[in-house]
């Protein structure tokens, strides 16, 4: 009888349920971390907030996420994928209905603070569970729909949001506890997914990864592909040694500038398109809506271009998406379509290679640390994310046009930085890729 192994299997029913629950988790974040962007200018509003004090709130998750990040990352490491991978859902939906009942800007700020702590944890458990399923060949285009579940949870937010502004006062409130709504329907479906057969096998329970792998497989299946994977020990600090520093350093800044602009655009896009002339009141939400599906059919698009090349699919997202921020900050008083046109242009460029974020970081460092990894770039590259949240309000209250060409010279940092950098792993098993002495030599 033939052998199967997970790496050279082809994508089953079992492979793609597997990333569609892990994607589950990404739509809630995308919502979660979106819908505020819909709620915010009401809560400012009903309690008289000043931009400074918007900007705390908008960015209590981001921070959060830091938090969760580093640490279950970690943990997720040590005590197995499955139960975080519970766990953080659970803690969605808790935290999505307390929302509701907060009276106060600070109660809002802690709820969101604990809300970005679950979201980092599963930032850390999705990609690293996905992608450990995954066979070679269909890492990549997986991955891709797992990330793009972000964006579509992202245009699901905007899309309830501004169905709800008309309930009055208490609009926010019931937009915010709305995420229980898909988080609880993610919890149904995650019960039962199995363990990582690769984290099994790192912890020498043979004998439960060979069930997971014939459950899947069939009964040829064998883990020999992944033993070279799984033959590292889960310290974090090793994430920081060796061949593993740099691509820790590498990971942590391009994610950081892919997602400073993303997020800031993102939590303020209705006043950003109202100050740029798009529309008036809460037609500016619709203008946000159909922007939002552009992100989406961008994010998509990775899956046209991932497996030829994760390396030049990051420049080129890097490169291209830069030029309309540059534009939205040079031209005066630009038509309403231009502006939706540009805002398209940057999210297919940027959103193209979202996928990385999972990708980078699975097939760059092993088992042991996978989570790990996945984690600690989570956590860093939202510090970025919440400056970008926190300080987009400020920048707006001084100029659109400045906040825009800042954005601009981030994403040029991110190109800067991904030219000396960035690898090409693309065709390689995770044990060859996370293996690999240095950059250098997988590029």
């Amino acid at each position: 009888m033939t052998q199967r192994t997970l790496e050279n299997s082809k994508p089953s029913k079992t492979h793609w349920l597997i990333t569609m629950y892990a994607g589950g988790g990404e739509f809630c974040d995308g919502y979660i971390l979106s819908i505020i962007g819909v709620a915010l200018p009401l809560i400012t509003g009903a309690f008289q907030l000043s931009g400074a004090m918007a900007g705390v709130i908008g960015s209590a998750s981001l921070v959060g996420m830091f938090f969760g990040g580093l640490v279950f990352g970690y943990v997720t490491d040590r005590i197995g994928r499955q139960k975080v991978y519970l766990a953080d859902i659970a803690a969605f939906i808790i935290l999505s209905l307390l929302q509701f009942f907060a009276t106060d800007p600070w109660q809002l700020t802690v709820l969101r603070f604990l809300m970005g702590i679950a979201i980092g944890a599963d930032f850390a458990i999705a990609a690293t569970i996905a992608s450990e399923f995954a066979p070679q060949r269909s890492r990549g285009p997986l991955l891709v729909v797992l990330v793009t579940m972000w964006s579509v949870g992202a245009a699901t937010a905007y899309v309830a949001g501004w169905a709800m502004l008309s309930l009055g006062d208490d609009a926010w409130k019931w937009m915010l506890a709305s995420s229980a709504i898909p988080a609880a329907l993610i919890l149904m479906l995650r019960i039962g997914t199995p363990e990582s057969p690769r984290w099994l096998l790192s912890k020498g329970r043979t004998e439960e990864a060979r069930e997971v792998l014939t459950k899947m497989l069939g009964p040829g299946a064998d883990f020999s592909d992944l033993e070279a994977d799984t033959d590292s020990r889960t310290r974090y600090g090793d994430i920081f040694r060796g061949r593993y520093r740099k691509r820790t350093l590498f990971v942590c800044v391009f994610w950081a500038c892919q997602l400073l602009p993303i997020y800031a655009i993102t939590t303020y896009q209705p006043t950003i398109l109202h100050s740029l002339g798009l529309a008036e009141g809460n037609a500016s939400y619709l203008g946000a809506v159909i922007i939002q599906i552009f992100f989406v059919l961008g994010s998509l698009s990775g899956a046209l271009v991932v497996n030829k090349g994760r390396r030049k699919l990051l420049l080129w997202s890097f490169a291209i998406a830069a030029v309309p921020l540059f534009l939205l900050a040079a031209l005066v008083s630009p038509s309403a379509w231009l502006v939706i046109l540009l805002f398209a242009v940057f999210g297919v460029a940027s959103f193209s290679s979202q996928c990385l974020q999972a990708i980078y970081p699975s097939e760059l460092f092993p088992t042991g640390v996978r989570a790990t990894a996945n984690g600690f770039a989570t956590g860093v590259s939202r510090v970025g994310a919440a400056i970008g949240t926190y300080g987009a309000p400020l920048l707006l209250a001084q100029s659109t046009r400045l906040a825009m060409l800042v954005g601009g010279l981030i994403a040029v940092a991110g190109l800067v930085t991904s030219y000396f950098l960035a690898p090409e792993t693309n065709g390689m098993t995770l044990a060859e890729s996370s293996s690999a002495e240095d950059l250098a030599a997988i590029r």
